[in-house]
């Protein structure tokens, strides 16, 4: 009984204090009978139950974009709790890849790097309930990821990705409070309504094994989810799949377990919606510039479902959770000192107007682009000695398009490593085995792009530069990334300063002035350089 039936109930049983025992008996029996009828426990079970499930994907910035026009997490916020208002039964579900990468992992706070420290802070405040991995989480250290979770609120889910440590395999762990939580292979959520219809709903959380950091482990995302699925369907209302794959995998997925409800994906950043047989299969675009309102309508007497989906676009329109904006001005502010003190000035537009800048790395590893062009005249314009130029496609990480007008903000979130500009003298010879371990790279962050006075002719399987053949004897002064001098680039172990065939290395640019001390100051230079 609560506090307003039991305010009733004494209310008719004083009004009769003077009245007869046998009256006040019947007024009290009266009362008794009154009060369980407003009770929400004796409601009628209709049988039939709502739930919202709200997914963004691939997001890497906590402040909206496109001058911000666009995204935000603030703004994810203020979307589930409009949904919240009009069913309690409402969860924010995040598909992977919101840790890495991000211009914030290059950044430093209270003497350590940030490394996703932003996001999850954001997340939390956010409402975040469910989240899996993306392939780009690993791309941070082993102990800032596993810093990161033990950060996090919300739950985890990992069906076939593991904690690989220099013994066993195990789960991914969380510890809190209370101890440590290992991330379940499956989560069954108990979701009960108003009027006390209660439903159960299966999920199955899938990472494509990509990223072959040392510290993870995977098992085969297809078969794993088959095998998940067996255990889950005859206890569960529902089963939800939220994956981070390749749409072409989804899509099997959907045809090998067709009773799922839905796929909830991420990976892809441009949208995605598809349905295979009754499975409807849908991304949101990247950055939270969109979500997709998921409604589930169950039936669990006829164990019936139905799924409404609707994309619902992040933009101005969307007012910012106060509490949220708060988290997201805080990190805003500090990553904006890390940049004053680089020299940037993340607000100031390098360029106005044009074609958007091409950088999801579908394209940018198998072929150039207009962005990954700009990155490379950058490189000439800082080292002008140089005769060409070679940038490793790895360099560029913002995995998305960047529509006009593009700041310096732009231009540090898309190479958010940074790191100098080296040039070298080295033989024709270790130039062509370069390149040709380059084109051996396609499809990964090993593949080259290079000056456009470089060409490659498949037929012959020969190089030209400025329409001379490369020679193996000649020298050639080159202008690449710090980082591809390490031999740490995928089929470049041999790519080392201390190599023989490099017979020169230039001074390192120290001088923070100079364009060669940072990659991104060196495209900044040559943008405005351009626009004059």
């Amino acid at each position: 009984m609560n506090k307003l039936t039991t305010v009733l109930c004494l209310a008719a049983v004083s009004k009769q204090a003077k009245s007869t025992i046998f009256s006040l008996t019947l007024i009290g029996s009266i009362a008794v009978s009154s009060c369980r009828s407003l009770s929400p426990s004796n409601f009628k079970d209709d049988r039939r139950l709502n739930i919202n499930y709200l997914l963004v994907n691939d997001v890497y910035e906590i402040a909206p974009l496109a001058g911000g026009t666009v995204g935000g997490m603030a703004r994810v916020a203020t979307l589930k709790k409009e949904y919240l208002n009009s069913n309690p039964n409402t969860f924010l579900v995040m598909a992977g890849d919101f840790l890495s990468p991000s211009i914030y992992n290059s950044l430093q706070y209270e003497g350590k790097r940030i490394r996703g420290k932003q996001m999850i802070a954001a997340m939390n405040e956010s409402g975040m309930d469910f989240a899996i991995f993306g392939n780009h989480e690993f791309d941070i250290p082993e102990a800032d990821l596993l810093d990161r979770i033990n950060e996090s609120d919300f739950r985890w889910i990992a069906s076939n990705t593991f904690h690989k440590t220099d013994t066993i395999i195990v789960p991914f762990v969380k510890k809190t409070s209370s101890g440590e939580l290992e991330f379940p292979k499956t989560v069954i959520q108990s979701v009960k309504d108003a009027d006390g219809t209660v439903a159960k709903i299966g999920f199955i959380g899938l990472t494509l094994p990509f990223n072959k950091a040392g510290y993870v482990s995977y098992s085969d995302p297809l078969t794993t989810a088959v095998k998940l699925y067996g255990q889950l369907k005859d206890s569960c209302d529902a089963v939800i799949a939220i994956t981070h794959q390749l749409m072409e995998d989804d899509i099997l997925l959907a045809q090998k377990l067709p009773g799922l409800a839905m796929i909830l994906g991420g990976h892809e950043h441009d949208m995605r919606f598809q349905k295979v047989g009754k499975v409807l299969i849908v991304k949101a675009h990247a950055n939270a510039k969109s979500a997709y309102a998921m409604k589930l309508n169950l039936n669990t007497r006829r164990r019936k479902l139905k799924v409404k989906p609707e994309l619902k676009m992040i933009d101005a329109t969307v007012t910012a959770d106060p509490a949220t904006a708060a988290v997201v001005e805080k990190w805003t502010r500090i990553a904006d000192q890390n940049y004053a003190s680089l020299g940037f000035d993340p607000k100031k537009i390098v360029v106005k107007s044009g074609e958007p800048l091409e950088g999801r790395e579908s394209l940018l590893r198998k072929q150039p682009t207009n962005m990954s062009r700009i990155v490379v005249k950058g490189m000439e314009y800082a080292s002008p000695s140089a005769d060409l130029a070679i940038l490793n496609a790895g360099s560029i990480r913002i995995d998305d398009i960047l529509p006009m007008p593009v700041t310096e903000y732009d231009i540090l979130r898309a190479l958010p490593f940074g790191g100098g500009i080296t040039e070298v003298d080295m033989n024709g010879r270790l130039l062509i085995e370069t390149l040709s371990a380059g084109l051996k790279n396609t499809g990964n962050g090993g593949y080259l792009h290079y000056s456009e006075t470089l060409v490659y002719d498949q037929a012959t399987d020969s190089w030209t530069l400025k329409g001379a053949p490369l020679m193996p004897e000649k020298t050639y002064r080159v202008a690449l990334p710090d980082f591809l001098l390490t031999g740490g680039e995928a089929n470049m172990d041999f790519l080392k300063s201390d190599n023989p065939d490099i017979a020169k290395s230039y001074p390192y640019a120290s001088d923070p002035s100079d364009p060669r001390s940072d990659i991104r100051l060196a495209v900044v230079r040559y943008l405005y350089g351009r626009n004059d």
